[in-house]
């Protein structure tokens, strides 16, 4: 089958389609792509039992020498998204957290179910979509890597707000890479109350969020993750890790 390919700008390294990706979890015997760099079109993200994850890569808005692997977890295989988050249960249960948060669009997709691994009942939703019995009170603005323009808000339904307040609360997403969508949640956390006893996402993406990951007291906020990845940089031959 011929893969399709995408290229944003005359010269820029082409990048694949990404409908056959993210569907299975494979040992390292059957990995597509090289272990090692330079990559060319995904990067094997090394989950914790050994096996790996093939990610596609994807172009940094602005800047054709800079890329990034992708997740996509609505688009991911239904047992790679039950085993990922899995991984992410077993990694947050030593943060003692009494209720899970989860963040839209994608952290809803693991949300559910690493309460559930958790032995939690239910899980508190925030959102992008404002109903009418909304408190602008709780809202907050929020950008991110994949979505950089300002002008979408936060939200949490009041209803649900009252059950954070002096909680211990383990907020969910899919991924953290700049930290400012996080940054976001837990300035809405505390408005609810809420104490942040940790943070799970199914992929760290570099290194900037650490900076922004901080208490009030400015103490680092534990952070877990299914597996990492690296943001990179255009080599010869492909793509390669940035160096620190």
């Amino acid at each position: 089958m011929t893969v399709p390919q995408h290229s944003t700008s005359a010269g820029a390294p082409a990048f694949d389609a990404t409908t056959g990706y993210w569907q299975e979890i494979v040992g390292a015997d059957a990995l597509s792509v090289p272990l090692d760099p330079p990559y060319c079109r995904g990067y094997p993200a090394r989950l914790p039992d050994g096996r790996y994850l093939v990610l596609p890569l994807r172009g940094v808005p602005g800047d054709p020498e800079r890329c990034v692997a992708s997740l996509i977890a609505n688009h991911a295989g239904l047992d790679v998204v039950d085993a990922l988050a899995g991984f992410m249960a077993e990694r947050a249960r030593a943060f003692g957290a009494e209720m899970v948060v989860g963040l839209p669009t994608l952290g809803l997709a693991f949300a559910p179910m690493v309460a559930r691994g958790l032995g939690f009942t239910r899980y508190v939703p925030f959102g992008y979509s404002r109903k009418y019995w909304y408190d602008e009170r709780l809202a907050v603005p929020v950008r991110s890597l994949t979505t950089p323009d300002a002008g979408k808000l936060l939200y949490v339904d009041p209803n649900l707000a009252e059950s954070l307040a002096g909680r211990r609360v383990l907020v969910v997403d899919d991924a953290v890479s700049t930290g400012q969508t996080m940054v976001s949640a837990l300035e809405l956390l505390a408005r609810c109350g809420a104490e942040v006893a940790g943070i799970v996402v199914a992929m760290c993406q570099g290194e900037r969020w650490r900076a922004r990951l901080v208490d009030a007291q400015g103490a680092p906020i534990p952070v877990a993750c299914a597996f990492e990845s690296p943001r990179m940089r255009r080599v010869a031959g492909g793509w390669a890790p940035e160096t620190a």
